[in-house]
């Protein structure tokens, strides 16, 4: 199993974290956005509909923080196992490399359930208009 480990087998993911870090700092960077505009709605004109989004919120960026955190020490583990790698400690390198895929597994599912939690707060907004509507 480790006779075809070599430095290129942990460089393998820094594709994939790099784009994954893009796509959970946007993700991030769109949620602050919201908080922001909901922020400000809610000290013009306070709504209730805006309260029961705050706890699927503070969800989200808790989930979010911990994507990035999970993903990020995926990515610090790769470049060590790398560096073990060129220093010829083979078992070390594949270790922390085996232990990289399963930070970065657990970055994706929170990555699924921000997602999963994020459709819930449509659903609110939808119920939301479903309720204005003339024909609700």
């Amino acid at each position: 199993m480790m006779d075809n480990f070599s430095i290129t087998t942990p460089s393998l993911l820094f594709p994939a974290i790099s784009l994954l870090m893009l796509a959970y700092t946007n993700r991030f960077l769109a949620i602050s956005g919201i908080i922001r505009q909901l922020y400000e709605h809610h000290r013009d004109k306070p709504q209730e509909n805006i309260l029961r989004q705050l706890s699927n919120l503070k969800m989200r960026v808790w989930l979010i923080r911990y994507m990035q955190a999970f993903g990020i020490s995926s990515l610090l583990l790769c470049i060590v196992s790398m560096i073990l790698v060129s220093l010829s400690h083979l078992g070390w390198a594949w270790g922390l490399f085996v232990s990289s895929l399963l930070l970065m597994i657990i970055s994706l599912v929170l990555c699924l359930l921000e997602v999963m939690v994020s459709d819930a707060a449509l659903k609110i907004l939808l119920a939301d208009i479903e309720e204005d509507s003339p024909q609700g």
